[in-house]
């Protein structure tokens, strides 16, 4: 597929990518379709086995993923975090060597998408519903459940200029090393794709180390653990989604959640979703996702606003300095006392980011052409770390002040007194002025985060089961966008929340070898694509 002149520079740092491969060639084509054999096949019967077992056996699901989280994220703590930390380092190294200027498509590449549209879509595609679900809920929780058991590092939260904490240790987990796993796996996909024309598919990116192997079974294993992990930590976020619409719908409405309402706001936003679908790129996930970032911005607008402008900058820049100061001792996996932070929290959301990845990366490798690698990174990491820290510190922040006033009843009765996580949010915003005119438009934000999701995650799991095909049959993607929400539903009635992070973590830990060797082969080419310029 892709040719050099010389491949006795491979020495120095010119490497050969060449291939008789043909994307494509592989795949199986039955009633008009165009899907890659095995993969296809192989995914969809075992994610249609799943569910099946998961619905006649609702019990014993809830008590496997209710074993099966802990121990994992207990087990393999270290090798999680060192994992993370390896992949960060490597992502911000990229930024100042000379490899930062390599451009993804070539050195007369050109971006398919400005600059808004493109930030748009990698952030609704990266962040999905987590800002609304976690935004209030995770700093209020750390500063004052369990007796204080869950604080970051154990700090005091009595002494002065440890007030906010718990915005600290919420940042961590929506900071660098999130968004780092992100780019890495996005970087590669991009790379090997656009610069060496391979398919887009997670095994292409192996291809320095298996060489034609990764056509075979070797290959084959790659992409059906990606459509795995994809779909599981996919589907994590839709479960929460859809039961904080649920929450919103009760404050709302008087609505009372319920399985069966749960059950039916999956099926309705699926149904908008397979919508979206129809629609493709540019009219479908482009549209929503650039809708999204003006609703998200004006509801951050509003709160910050409300609030209180100068106490948000001023505490944002002091969580800021407090982050990065604490961050080493946040990224240390040996000797941690706080074990509900740390086993509850930080090692679920190392493998709840890495499940993510395929998703995430693939997207935004689809749309990335004509960005250089420094631009790629600064735009994928450093970008996204800020504004996620901002809406953090201004909701969860403003959360806290309030706690600390005697107020706050609605965030005291749904993180500290019981914990209902989807209700944190609207409990916060009832503090607030225009409460009836906010709420439902909260909701609806929600929602359109919901279908943002689906319909790019139906997008990447195509494009892989479709062997790296970006233009397969419309009708594949209408077929992982429903069973997306099959699975959502079969994990909420298996276990409710508990299900949806075991599935997560159970894909994403052993995908977080597959991002490791990514990252290795990913400075391969690199390397080659530099001494090319």
């Amino acid at each position: 597929m892709t040719t050099s002149d010389d491949p006795q520079n491979a020495g120095e740092g010119h490497m050969e990518f060449s291939t008789d491969y043909e994307m494509g060639q592989d795949n199986i084509r039955p009633m008009g379709l165009d899907i890659h054999n095995p993969v296809f096949l192989i995914s969809s019967v075992v994610i249609f086995g799943f569910v099946l077992i998961a619905l006649a056996n609702q019990e014993a699901t809830a008590e496997f993923f209710g074993w099966l989280r802990p121990w994992l994220t207990s087990t393999f703590d270290w090798f999680l975090v060192l994992s993370v930390n390896a992949i960060t380092l490597f992502c911000l190294v990229l930024i100042v060597l000379p490899v930062g200027s390599v451009r993804i498509g070539g050195k007369d590449a050109k971006p398919d998408y400005s600059y808004a549209g493109w930030i748009a879509m990698m952030f609704a595609a990266g962040i999905g519903i987590g800002l609304l679900f976690f935004g209030v809920l995770e700093p209020v929780y750390y500063n004052f459940a369990e007796d204080g058991g869950a604080r970051p590092l154990n700090v005091d939260i009595t002494q002065p200029g440890n007030e906010y904490v718990g915005v600290v240790g919420t940042i961590h987990h929506w900071g660098l090393e999130g968004w780092a796993i992100y780019a890495a796996v996005g970087l590669s996909l991009a790379i090997f794709c656009y610069n060496l024309g391979l398919p887009l598919t997670l095994r292409s990116a192996f291809y320095p180390l298996l060489g034609e192997r990764v056509w075979g079974w070797w290959g084959h294993m790659i992409d059906t653990l990606a459509v795995f992990a994809t779909l599981f930590g996919l589907t994590t976020s839709l479960g929460l989604g859809a039961q904080q619409v649920a929450a919103g719908l009760n404050e709302i409405f008087g609505i009372e959640p319920s399985n069966t309402v749960t059950v039916v706001l999956i099926i309705g936003i699926t149904l908008i979703a397979l919508g979206s679908v129809c629609l493709g790129m540019d009219k479908g996930v482009k549209r929503l996702s650039e809708i999204n970032m003006v609703m998200a911005v004006c509801l951050f607008l509003f709160v910050i606003f409300v609030t209180g402008v100068g106490a948000a900058i001023t505490r944002y820049f002091n969580v800021m300095v407090d982050y990065v100061v604490m961050l080493p001792a946040l990224s240390n996996p040996f000797g941690r006392e706080d074990t509900s932070y740390f086993h509850g929290w930080t090692t679920f959301y190392w493998a709840w980011w890495i499940a993510w990845s395929p998703f995430v990366g693939m997207f935004i490798a689809r749309i990335s052409k004509g960005r250089t690698v420094r631009e790629f990174i600064i735009c994928a990491l450093l970008a996204p770390t800020a504004v996620c820290a901002l809406w953090m510190s201004t909701f969860g922040g403003a959360a806290i002040d309030m706690l600390n006033a005697g107020g706050a009843e609605g965030v005291k009765a749904t993180v500290i007194d019981s914990y209902a996580p989807e209700g944190a949010l609207f409990g916060f915003l009832k503090e607030l002025p225009l409460y009836s005119i906010v709420a439902p438009i909260s909701l609806i934000l929600i929602v359109i985060f919901f279908v943002t999701s689906s319909d790019s995650g139906s997008l990447v799991i195509d494009t892989i089961t479709a062997g790296g095909k970006m233009d397969a049959p419309v009708i594949q993607r209408v077929f992982w966008c429903t069973l997306e929400g099959l699975v959502a539903i079969a994990l909420l009635l298996g276990g409710g929340l508990s299900a949806l992070q075991g599935a997560a973590v159970s894909t994403g830990i052993p995908f977080t070898l597959v991002v490791l060797m990514m990252c290795y082969c990913l400075w391969l080419a690199l390397r080659s694509e530099r001494a090319k310029l």
